[in-house]
Parts: structure tokens; sequence; C-alpha cells
């Protein structure tokens, strides 16, 4: 989610990880089988129209855009994200919902999880959509990327800690080499997408993967992408997986405009059957038209991310008064509608690792006040630099007023998550960074969830300038030493007190977690599961 972007995530060379990679003119560039339908002025592309009845296209809405990194290995996008998991398979993929691996490129998972190699297989007749099959060396190539000390991938944070090499034995059977028994590691397999070797290892092929140029050998084939509008995908034909495609063509839009996007979805000219992002206002209404919308919880968060280097958010009193100033109450009332709680912790209520942190920022303004004056920063103005995404955007008003009214002069600076992230990208100075979060795009378990903002790497403590302070030093080391730990209570504990610093330190910490709503046309659809983060999954799903 951009709205979205464990251990650490490196910066990367020439463009943000979270940001986008910027606009591609008309189309990206894409596959020689496929650039046919990426010529032209957005105005006459393909846009996924046409077929009747079982061969009609399905329309997706999603609320995020389509022009950030679509490479597999670099990409926070909610929209590729969620793009990808339809066109790319892991070694095993995950249950959107319950996150349980499968086999997907592989026949099955390791006999023992415990073990230090885990050997695979590869699906019989698995091709790329370009027609070559699939070999242990492209798996092997895409872990030597990821795994590079050189490559500064984002998935790079995933595996480094815990996976030592992936080799080629023959053609069709691969190993992963462990630095120490590590099962979580294998709901991890999804994140490390198979990509082709011959048409990755050109050169440029990764810039074009950030621009959209994606092959893989998943259900689901890219037939064209229109950055700021459309991408387009097909069924493919040579497809013999475990999730066979139920919709001829999917036409996804990127509608970041809440307005724009229930009207999509909604009401006699309504072209879209699926959307994502809706906002908690328009349920009821949606609900009387005869569409089904449900929500997921999880860690999706409005977070506050505080410059350590801009005086005075060095000083750990001042972001622990700005936090416990905020209403958070009012925040779920007003902004969410109920779909929302306060944070007790940097995990959300329903992980099976929550437990409240010792620092819980309940509202209380004559605490805040106090530490105010503790810091000697009672006359402080502040300047919130936000993204756009709706919910946000609604929730910004409560922390304004409630800074407001313990004596913190507030300016609320909402832009687009592209210019956020450029800003700071380019290492432009600010103050307090509100946006949104989501680890569960990648997983669940608490020790991915901690990595995913620190980590002695991070780009998210590169932009908050924060990883060379002695308390961040040794949250580092602690971590190591909890994704060590056999034990998995003990490995469990060892997270906590890594969240309990987390929290009382308050350099990146949530505000609040909060549902995100999927509404859906049940007259035309079945199979659908509301997933606790950006985007949709429609791998399950198939025309009503």
């Amino acid at each position: 989610m951009r709205d979205d972007v464990t251990r650490g995530f490196p910066a990367p060379p020439r463009r943000s990880l979270l940001a986008s990679a910027g606009a591609l003119g008309a189309a990206a560039v894409l596959p020689s089988a496929l650039s046919a339908c990426s010529a032209g002025p957005p105005s006459t592309n393909d846009t996924g129209g046409g077929g009747t009845g079982r061969d009609r296209t399905l329309t997706a809405v999603i609320g995020y855009g389509n022009d950030g990194s679509w490479d597999p290995t670099q990409t926070a996008s909610a929209f590729a994200m969620a793009a990808n998991n339809h066109v790319y398979e892991g070694l095993l993929d995950t249950d959107p919902i319950s996150r349980v691996p499968y086999p997907a490129l592989a026949t099955a998972l390791p006999e023992d999880a415990d073990a230090t190699t885990w050997r695979f297989t590869l699906r019989p007749g698995a091709t790329f959509h370009d027609g070559e099959p699939v070999t242990a060396d492209d798996v092997e190539f895409v872990f030597d990327r990821i795994l590079g000390p050189d490559t500064q991938t984002l998935a790079r944070g995933f595996f480094a800690s815990w996976l030592q090499e992936a080799r080629a034995v023959d053609a069709r059977t691969v190993e992963l080499v462990l630095r120490f028994p590590f099962p979580d590691g294998l709901a991890r397999l999804t994140l490390a997408k198979v990509m082709p070797r011959h048409v990755f290892s050109r050169p440029g092929a990764w810039d074009d993967a950030v621009k959209g140029l994606a092959v893989g050998s998943g259900p689901y084939r890219q037939t064209a992408h229109h950055p700021k509008s459309n991408t387009v995908f097909e069924a493919s034909s040579a497809y013999n997986g475990p999730r066979r495609p139920a919709f001829r063509r999917m036409n996804w839009l990127t509608v970041v405009d809440a307005a724009s996007r229930v009207a999509r979805i909604s009401g006699t000219g309504a072209g879209a059957q699926i959307a994502d992002n809706i906002p908690y206002a328009n349920v009821p209404s949606l609900e009387r038209g005869g569409l089904r919308v449900a929500g997921g919880a999880g860690m999706n968060n409005l977070f506050l991310m505080f410059n350590t280097r801009h005086k005075p958010f060095d000083d750990v009193r001042v972001r622990q008064a700005l936090h416990y100033a905020i209403d958070t109450e009012r925040m779920v009332r007003v902004a969410l509608k109920g779909h929302g709680k306060p944070s007790t912790s940097f995990l959300d209520e329903g992980n099976p690792a929550h437990r409240r942190a010792r620092t819980v920022y309940g509202h209380d303004p004559a605490r805040a006040r106090a530490l105010l004056r503790a810091a000697g920063a009672e006359d402080l103005e502040v300047e919130i630099t936000a993204v756009n995404v709706s919910w946000v955007v609604d929730c910004l008003p409560t922390v304004k007023s409630s800074w407001d009214a313990v004596g913190v002069r507030t300016t609320l600076a909402p832009q687009e998550t592209t210019a956020v992230f450029t800003k700071l990208d380019q290492r432009q100075d600010y103050q307090v960074v509100a946006a949104a979060s989501n680890p569960n795009q990648f997983g669940v378990d608490p020790d991915l969830i901690m990595r995913y903002n620190y980590g002695p790497d991070n780009l998210w403590m590169r932009y908050a300038r924060w990883a060379g302070d002695p308390v961040a030093r040794r949250l580092f080391t602690d971590l190591d030493r909890a994704t060590r730990e056999p034990d998995p209570a003990g490995k469990r504990a060892m997270i906590q007190d890594c969240v309990d610093v987390v929290a009382e330190q308050a350099v990146l910490y949530p505000v609040v977690h909060n549902e995100l709503m999927t509404a859906w046309d049940p007259r035309e659809l079945t199979g659908i599961r509301a997933q606790p983060y950006p985007g949709v999954s429609l791998l399950r799903a198939s025309w009503a």
C-alpha cells in the first residue's frame, strides 16, 4: 500500500521502493508478444472490454495507483502486489486470508519444515507466458537477485537473515539452503516470485519490470498496462497449476478518488463487479443497492513517522506527547465510522502474537502538555506531510484538532503518495509524515511485521534518520536474536520486548488499526473473500 511499504530494507540505488517509478507515457513496455496491446495513446488503447456471458470481462476498481514499481523483488505497491499474485508464482504461495502455504510452482511442501535444506521439484509442464518452460535455473536466478548484496532489493529483507542460497540441482529440482531452521520461511516463499532469466537478465530489463513488464507463469498474463489508468489481464491457456483462471479477461482500473471509485461499483451505470478501499460512509448505501460489503481487519494502520534529525523530534518526550494528544476514540468514531481501533501495540489486536505494549497512547492531553513542557517544546509548530489516501485524509482533522488543543500549531499538507515518498527519497527535510501502512501484504508472522519497518538498512529507518541511535542498534540486535530463537514461546517473548521498545520510542508507530472494505456484486461474482490488506484476490472467485 504505499499507503503502503523485515530486516531492514536497503535504500534503492535510483528510485524509491515505495514511491512511483514515474509515469511512462501512454503505456509501459511489455513483452514483444504483448506489445501490440499497448501501442497508441490511452484513449485508443485496449481498455479490457468485450465478451459476453461467462466470456465477458471482469472489471475491478482498485483504490491505489498502478504506476508504482511492478518488479516483484522490489515493489510495495498495493496495485502491483495484488496483480502480481495473479501473474506470477512462487515455489509456494499462500492463501490470501489464512496465509497458509500451498504448492504453486513446486509440487509439494518440504517434508520437514525444520530442516536446513528444502528440496523442491517444479511442476511438470509449467511455462512462462512467453511459452518458455520454467526451470530451476529461473528459481536460482531470482533468489540470486534477492540475496545479492549489490542488488538492493526490498525482498532481501524477508530472506537474507535466514536463507543462505538457492541452487539448481537439475532442470526441475532446486534446493534452498537455510542458515538455521526457520519454518516460518515457508510462507515467505510466496514473496520470491519466479521470473524468467531469459527475459530479466538482459540489460535494462529490471528497469522495464519497474515500469510494468510482467512475465510470469501464473493463471493470468498481463496484456496491457496504462499507468494511472488501467491494467488488463487474460487467462493463460498454458497454465496448469492449482489456481485455474475463472475469467477470460480482467480489466483492473486504478481509481484513487473515493467518489469516483464508488460510482464505478454502484448505481444503474455501474461498470465494475468489485472494488476495494470502499469509504466507510458509503457502506450502508452500497448494501442497500444489493452489493455485498465486507471488511478485513489486520495490520492496516495510520502511522506517524518523525524526522529524528529535525529538532525537537529527536526527543522521545515530544514524540510521545504528540501521540498522547490524539483523540483516537474520536478518530475511530468520526473518521473510520467504527471500522477501527486505537492502537495498543505495533501489532494489530487480531494478530495471534498481539499483547498490549508497555506504552499505550490513550488520549491524555494533560500528559501531552507535561511532556512538551519537560522537553522545552511548548511553543511548537508542526506541518504534517500526509498521503492523500481517502481514509487517511478523513483522519487528519482529528490529529490537527487534538494537537491544536495542547498548544501545538498544526498545518496539514496532504499530497499524492508518490510526491511524499519522492521527497523522502531526496532526503528533503520534514517534521512528521502521516501515511498508511500494511505489512500484511507480505505476511502475518510478527518477525516479518517488525522487520517491515525496523532494521539497520531499512528504508523506513533511513526516512526517519533513526538507525544510528543507540536504542535502535540494540533493537536491531535483539530482533536478530529473536529470528534465530528456535523455541516459539521464547521467540514470541523476545519479539514482544522489541515491540515494547518500538512503542516507547514512537519513531514510526501506528495511531489506529483499521478495516479495509471491499464491495462486490454477489449477483455477478461468487467466491470473493475480503482481505485485510489492499487490493483484491480473484484466484478463488468465479462468475456467479
